[in-house]
């Protein structure tokens, strides 16, 4: 589940945190890294159980009205939903209940929250069209959840600050754990009954052996790479860069070097989308274009082995091409008015995380540089 999406954005937080500890320890600061990346495979799991309380609660809300209708003498209430098929298989399945057990994870003193998640969900229309049915089948029932999921439960303030209250490592990682999540649901199979796989904490050792050695190049040859963005700042005050600019380039810088497999342009891409979350608004254009020259810097130098795309012409001073692709255009950096004394803090939230479920089943690319 712990791609390499969420170890580049975990490992800007740590670096950045890193260099604001006066107490600089490399070991203690790579043990928080694992340790937080752990964390967002907790919540991976405390998200799954949330479907499992509100089932629970469901099943609970149906008992009460029908030992109602019973004394009554009324219809008994459908338990159509309280026993959704896909609920009942992810309920009884052995490795999110291991798990549970494992880290005493509960929603147990959260049923308020569930308690009105219950009603959300019966005042929707997709539950009401659903329950208007009296039968569905087993991709019925699934696919019920994973409307539920991305219309309340995805975007959903509430559950934000309870999560934000349960662990302050969970701020920055609920959006893209979602897409882990839908992407869990979708690859449910009844045939698999109790024992259908989750997803893994790390796909393989090579994922958590890429978070080590990122982290440890980019602390240990800080010096290195700030003279190489110095050194190709040109006529930029590389004295005026954002802190969280500098900390990213970093970063970007060291998994250039450290990591020859992954092509160049997909480094930058990844960095650029980090700037442009975590630092200033100018920052992704500029970081952009600065990467750039750094790569055809350590490339002419001998100091990294990688192909780029050459420009097709020379543009003007602080206009650089790129190729994205789809093409190539001109793109102008503009370096912006000096900022603030104070770093620039990570954003608390990120905004344009694309929804996985929305794409091919393997949409979130585990194996993706």
């Amino acid at each position: 589940m712990i791609n390499r999406d969420l170890i580049r954005i975990k490992i800007v937080q740590l670096t950045y945190a890193y260099y604001q500890n006066g107490n600089k320890n490399m070991d203690n600061a790579e043990k928080e890294l694992l340790f937080s990346l752990s964390k967002a495979y907790d919540l991976y799991i405390c998200l799954l159980d949330l479907i499992v309380a509100v089932t629970k609660e469901e099943r609970h809300r149906v008992e009460v009205l029908g030992q109602r209708a019973e004394r009554e003498g009324e219809e008994l209430p459908s338990q159509k939903f309280a026993y959704n098929q896909f609920a009942v298989q992810l309920e009884e399945n052995k490795m999110l209940t291991d798990f549970l057990d494992d880290k005493k994870l509960t929603w147990d003193e959260d049923i308020e929250f569930v308690r009105k998640m219950c009603n959300q969900i019966e005042q929707s229309q997709i539950y009401k069209d659903y329950m208007a049915v009296a039968e569905s089948d087993y991709e019925e029932d699934r696919e019920l959840w994973r409307k539920i999921y991305k219309m309340l439960i995805q975007d959903n303030a509430d559950l934000d600050a309870i999560l934000e209250e349960k662990s302050l490592y969970w701020n920055d990682d609920k959006e893209i754990v979602d897409t882990f999540v839908l992407k869990t649901i979708k690859r449910f199979d009844p045939k698999n009954r109790n024992k259908q796989e989750l997803l893994p904490e790390y796909k393989d050792d090579e994922d958590k052996e890429f978070a080590r050695k990122l982290f440890r190049a980019t602390i240990l040859n800080a010096d290195s790479y700030q003279r190489y963005m110095s050194e190709t700042s040109r006529n930029w005050d590389f004295s005026r860069l954002a802190y969280m600019d500098v900390v990213i380039m970093q970063i970007a810088i060291a998994e250039m070097l450290t990591f020859p497999g992954i092509p160049v342009s997909v480094t930058i891409n990844e960095y650029v989308e980090l700037a442009k979350l975590y630092s200033t608004p100018r920052s992704g254009g500029y970081i952009n274009g600065m990467l750039d020259a750094i790569a055809r810097f350590l490339i002419a130098n001998g100091k990294m082995f990688k192909d780029m795309p050459e420009y097709r012409q020379r543009h003007s001073e602080g206009e650089v091409r790129r190729n994205d692709g789809d093409g190539e255009a001109p793109m102008r950096f503009v370096h912006r008015p000096r900022v603030g004394e104070m770093p620039v803090a990570p954003a608390k939230r990120r905004d344009d995380m694309p929804d996985a479920s929305d794409n091919a089943d393997e949409n979130v690319d585990d194996t993706q540089a």
